[in-house]
């Protein structure tokens, strides 16, 4: 009964970590795979509940600037500039730098936090179920600080 209960709460655990890490790609990909994709900073004119948009600069000499949007929650206040990497074929930006990138594992962050007490209390293995829960929180406090 025990094997049969660890390996449960083991595919529930790589479930909930394989989800957090499926989810966070999507915006993390464009933060740490940036060689190539272009690269500048984004003004911000405006916000409402979702997005903030403002004026974007590309680091390329000769490029002329365009208006682009952000996730309200990684943008600061209007008429901060930001370093943003923007999504291919897209007007959408993706704040650079240690803050974006802490912003864009959100997900396995907290798909770590929910994780540790599945390890620590169905499987039993205290000590790891320590370190996912330290890890998760410190990615989420990360990007608190960062951003």
């Amino acid at each position: 009964m025990t094997f049969a209960r660890n390996a449960v709460v083991a595919l529930v655990v790589l479930l909930l970590l394989v989800a957090g890490a499926w989810s966070s790609w999507g915006t993390a990909q464009h933060v740490l795979l940036s060689q190539g994709r272009e690269r500048g900073t984004l003004t911000v004119t405006g916000c409402n509940d979702e997005t903030c948009s403002g004026r974007y600069v590309p680091d390329g000499k000769g490029s002329s600037g365009r208006a682009l949007t952000i996730v309200h929650s990684v943008a600061a206040d209007k008429g901060e500039t930001l370093p943003v990497v923007v999504k291919p074929g897209t007007d959408e930006a993706v704040r650079a730098g240690w803050g974006g990138g802490l912003h864009a594992w959100l997900p396995l962050g907290g798909a770590l936090l929910l994780a540790a007490p599945l390890i620590g209390g169905g499987m039993r293995l205290v000590r790891t179920a320590w370190s996912f829960a330290g890890a998760g929180a410190a990615v989420l406090l990360g990007a608190f600080f960062l951003l």
